[in-house]
Formats: C-alpha cells, sequence, structure tokens
C-alpha cells in the first residue's frame, strides 16, 4: 500500500508535517519502537511508529532519523499522546533527509495503525479476513477480555490450516491456535527455544526453519517493539544493538509447516502476525512495572536493615499486587540469579530479571498470565525475586516446601545455554522458606550465597539450594590444623575469655542463634531469655568479634568455627 492511502484514512489520524512529494513510496510493514538505534529490527519498507521516548533533546532527532533513511524506512509517524506537539528539530531533521513525517493524534492507538497496515499488506492472502481483524481489535484492547495471542493465532489456523504456537526463550508454551490442540510436548518446546536462541545468537535471518521428531518447524522470531524492551532490557540506551540484550527475553512464533518455499505474501502475513503478538507481549510486560517496582521497594528496605516491623507493613501494602489469590500472610522464599557476559559491556541484571520471571513460572503452566504472578526487581547484573508460598501446616517447618533448586533450571537448561553460547553465564541461589518478614534478610544472603556456590561450578546454567550450603562442613577434614587452630581461635577465643571473665553465656548462646536460623523469637524461648536479653548478647558478641550475625558469610564463619572446635 502507499502512503498517499494511510493519509486519507481519516480513522488513523494521520496529519502530514513533512514529505509531500514522496507519498507514492510503498509501506510494506509496521514497526513500533522508541529504541535510540532501532537498525537492528528494520528491514526496508516499513512504516515506523513511535512515542518520542527515545528524544531527550534536539540533538537526539538527527542521528536517529539518520538510521531510519539508511535502512530504508518508508516513513516515519510520532505521536502526540505523551509529548504534545512534534518538536521542530525532528521535522527539519526528516526534511533532511526527505523521511515523510505524520504526526499521530493523541486519540488514535499505534495498534490501530498497526492493525490496518497489517490487514492492507497482507491483503493477497486468500480468505476475507474481516472476521480477523474484529479479533485483531479484540486482542489488542486492555485487561482479560482482549484474548491475547490466541486470538492473532486463530488467524493461521482458521484462513491458512497453519499449526502454530507461541513459546517463551526457555520453551514455556505462551499460547497455541485452536487448531493446534493439543498442545506441544515440553520436550519439543524446549528443543524448539534451543534451536531459536542458537540461531538467533549466530546471526541467522528468521524464520529460522529446524526439524524436531521428525516434524518441520519454522520459527519466527516475536521481537519487542521498544516499550517493553526499555523496561526490561533499557536496550534504549546507546549499545542497544547487542543481540544479547534481548535474545533471552524475546518470545517466538513456532509453525508446523516449512517457510522455505512460501511466497512473500505469505512471509510478510506471517511477520504482521508477529508483529501484533508483540504488542501484546509489551502490554503484558508493562503491566508488570507495578510488581517490580514494589518488589524493589521491599527489597531496599530488607537490604538497608529496616525493622521488621516496617518491612511488614509494606509487605502488606503491598499483597494485593505481589500476592494475588493467596491472601495476606505467606511464607517467602528469595531466589537470585545473575547474568554475566564476557567482556562486561552488557549489563545482565535486566535480563536475568526477564529470565526470573519466566523460570519461577510452573514449567507445566501455559499461557502468559502465570508469570504475572511473579515480583522480581534487579540491581547491576543480579536480579533477585520474592516468591510467596501458600502457608505450610503446622507440622513442617517450611524446609520440605516451595522450589528448589535441582529442579528448577531442569526443563530450561538447555535451551537457555543455546542463548547464552560460549559467552554468557546464568548461575541462580535459592533460600530456604521464611515465614516473617524477620527473615527476609537472612533469606537473602543465603540465596545469595548459594548462587555464589553455584557460580563456583562448571557449566553455563547453575543453581544451588540452600541445603548445599551445609556442604562445607565436608571441606573441614582437609583444611590443616594449624590453620584450623588459627581460624577458631581468631572468631572464638574473644568469646571464651569474656565468658571466663563475666560468667556470661555467649558462646552457647551464639550456637543456639545459629541453630534457629537467626530467629530472635524461636532463640528466646529455647534459652528461656527475654528477647531484648538476647539481643543484647548477639550485640556484645558482634562487638567482640567485628563480625555482623545478619551476614550470612559472618554465620558460616561461626559455624565453621564452632565445628571445628
Amino acid at each position: 500500500m502507499r502512503l498517499r492511502a494511510l493519509l486519507d484514512t481519516d480513522a488513523l489520524g494521520l496529519r502530514l508535517l513533512g514529505g509531500e512529494d514522496e507519498l507514492d513510496r510503498t509501506v510494506r510493514g509496521v514497526m513500533t519502537t522508541d529504541l535510540r538505534d532501532p537498525s537492528r529490527y528494520l528491514s526496508g519498507g516499513e512504516l515506523v511508529l513511535t512515542g518520542l521516548a527515545w528524544r531527550r533533546d534536539a540533538t537526539d532527532s538527527e542521528p536517529f532519523v539518520r538510521i531510519l533513511a539508511s535502512a530504508g524506512v518508508t516513513a516515519l509517524a510520532a505521536g502526540e499522546a505523551e509529548l504534545g506537539p512534534i518538536p521542530e528539530d525532528l521535522v527539519a531533521a526528516c526534511a533532511r533527509h526527505r523521511l515523510p513525517l505524520f504526526a499521530v493524534n493523541e486519540s488514535v492507538a499505534f495498534a490501530t495503525i498497526t492493525e490496518h497496515v497489517v490487514r492492507q499488506v497482507s491483503g493477497e492472502r486468500a480468505g476475507d479476513l474481516a472476521a480477523v481483524v474484529d479479533r485483531h481489535r479484540r486482542m489488542m484492547t486492555s485487561g482479560p477480555a482482549g484474548g491475547g495471542p490466541d486470538v492473532v493465532l486463530d488467524l493461521l489456523g482458521s484462513d491458512l490450516d497453519l499449526r502454530a504456537w507461541v513459546l517463551s526463550p526457555a520453551g514455556r508454551l505462551i499460547a497455541g491456535s485452536p487448531g493446534a490442540e493439543p498442545g506441544l510436548p515440553t520436550p519439543v518446546c524446549a528443543a524448539l527455544a534451543g534451536e531459536h536462541l542458537a540461531a538467533v545468537r549466530t546471526g541467522r535471518r528468521g524464520p529460522y526453519r529446524v526439524a524436531v521428531g521428525g516434524t518441520t518447524y519454522s520459527l519466527f522470531p516475536i521481537r519487542s517493539s521498544g516499550r517493553g524492551a526499555g523496561t526490561a532490557g533499557a536496550p534504549g540506551a546507546p549499545g542497544s544493538r547487542d543481540v544479547r540484550e534481548t535474545v533471552l527475553s524475546d518470545w517466538l512464533l513456532a509453525v508446523e509447516a516449512d517457510a522455505g518455499d512460501w511466497p512473500a505474501e505469505r512471509l510478510d502475513l506471517l511477520e504482521g502476525v508477529t508483529q501484533l503478538i508483540s504488542v501484546e507481549r509489551d502490554r503484558r510486560d508493562a503491566a508488570r512495572t507495578v510488581r517490580r517496582r514494589l518488589a524493589q521497594e521491599v527489597l531496599e528496605l530488607v537490604q538497608t536493615g529496616a525493622a521488621p516491623g516496617e518491612i511488614a507493613a509494606r509487605l502488606r501494602v503491598a499483597a494485593p499486587v505481589l500476592l494475588p489469590g493467596l491472601g495476606a500472610a505467606p511464607h517467602w522464599q528469595v531466589v537470585v540469579a545473575r547474568v554475566e557476559w564476557d567482556g562486561g559491556e552488557i549489563e545482565g541484571g535486566p535480563v536475568a530479571q526477564a529470565l526470573l520471571e519466566e523460570i519461577l513460572v510452573d514449567p507445566l503452566s501455559s499461557g502468559p498470565e502465570p508469570s504475572d504472578r511473579i515480583a522480581v526487581a534487579h540491581t547491576g547484573d543480579e536480579a533477585i525475586a520474592l516468591v510467596p508460598l501458600p502457608a505450610v501446616s503446622s507440622e513442617h517447618d517450611g524446609s520440605e516446601a516451595g522450589l528448589h533448586a535441582d529442579t528448577l533450571l531442569a526443563a530450561v537448561r538447555d535451551p537457555l545455554a543455546a542463548g547464552l553460547d560460549d559467552d554468557g553465564r546464568l548461575t541462580l541461589g535459592v533460600s530456604a522458606s521464611v515465614h516473617s518478614a524477620e527473615g527476609l534478610r537472612g533469606a537473602l544472603e543465603e540465596a545469595r550465597h548459594a548462587r555464589r556456590v553455584a557460580a563456583a561450578r562448571a557449566g553455563r546454567v547453575c543453581a544451588a539450594g540452600h541445603q548445599e550450603l551445609a556442604s562445607h562442613v565436608l571441606l573441614l577434614p582437609f583444611v590443616p590444623d594449624d590453620v584450623r587452630r588459627a581460624f577458631t581461635a581468631r572468631l572464638l577465643d574473644p568469646l571464651r575469655d569474656y565468658d571466663r571473665r563475666h560468667r556470661a553465656e555467649l558462646i552457647p548462646t551464639l550456637e543456639a542463634f545459629l541453630d534457629c536460623d537467626g530467629s530472635w523469637t524461636r532463640c528466646a524461648a529455647r534459652l528461656h531469655l527475654h528477647v531484648n536479653t538476647l539481643r543484647y548478647r548477639v550485640g556484645r558478641i558482634e562487638q567482640l568479634t567485628s563480625r555482623d550475625l545478619s551476614r550470612l558469610e559472618d554465620k558460616l564463619d561461626f559455624f565453621l568455627a564452632l565445628r571445628m572446635s
């Protein structure tokens, strides 16, 4: 279709700001982006839609427009919904590069323009798609009534008789068209995801044709349009062209067919379908913003040593968002993940955040909604998840419930290893469950230490749980006697001397405190002490040894010293 036809369609709300002599240009597709450099996603002939979030000042317009013109983009359409009138520097840059520029009225959604263009450029396919357009519109509406990716996949089943599925990068089934039931077996999903990630890392251009279990599939990348990517991976910054920033977060469309001999019209149609699903993916990713922010606030309180009452109060306020359907007083586990790339120029935290939001979903569940219950924050190369668990029965202490490190990565290890290739690494640690806000700081340190244990192992994808921390005891027989004596004396002699001089009981108090996992109430009850008395004794221990019993490393040192004494 031609630009002139878009301008003549009143429902699209387009106003021409420049490029009147170029209106006979042909539009072959549409892309929505707020990336400062979207060139890696452009193939030429697109109408690019942008909300101008990439523009910080007037100097940003010229390089952005130059990138679009060099990639062969047909035209640029800028929205007025968030930043108001289109800035003059952008108008001037488009004029210099002879790139037609449109303003999009604030009342018109980008999804409406995307839907119209996809319908027009795919007009030569078989069948009447009027009903499909209605389904697209329902998919684009906010809220659960929109239908999600399943609605747009119905296009492939009803009009082209194609069985298709949307998969996560870890191989979890997100959606499938009605004709694709039953769903793909879990091993096939994992194999397809691994093939997709390997192809992306080697720089191959989609669709990727693979054979799994004697069946040929064509894999189409579902790349983020930039809005969602900016939330999860911050690729709007310089250097965002590195594929490692999004390879482990983008979905894929798997079609049971060999696309090698498809006509261009059918390939264009599938590209349009991936763009529509991408819009839905970005909408869901944006919906996670509130949960991520709440998780960040809670974790900042935990890490800064805030009072348990303050943390508990914040959790109660956040409960309706973080704990939908679970009630107000669950048990908790903390999961820490770290993604590291060779060279260190790529920040791993956003990647680890997206992965945790995926990995912590039950691998047997389908659809996007289960991941909407995961609250993950990130800092630097590290991502931290607060995982609510249903309250366990009184006869259990919680150690048997919840997530287990040895099974958490079992279903996703192979595809993720393909995405990490030979220059990336994922390590993950899981804490024991705790039953109150008082235990969250210890759980966080425990998960971090478990992750460091995982990092000491070989492999691209490694995990360790709290159960494995006790394995340090196995190392004691290999420590030379003089080293053991020096270590024990340095740590425990100040406490023994104090006990002897003041008839105190700091050593027994330390043993009980560690045995109770740092719980003030349980330890005080065991020693028949008031909690304030226990806090005084622990404070004296920390003062005499210059250690901090809220830190897992110091707890572990005391634990080993007591074992060796």
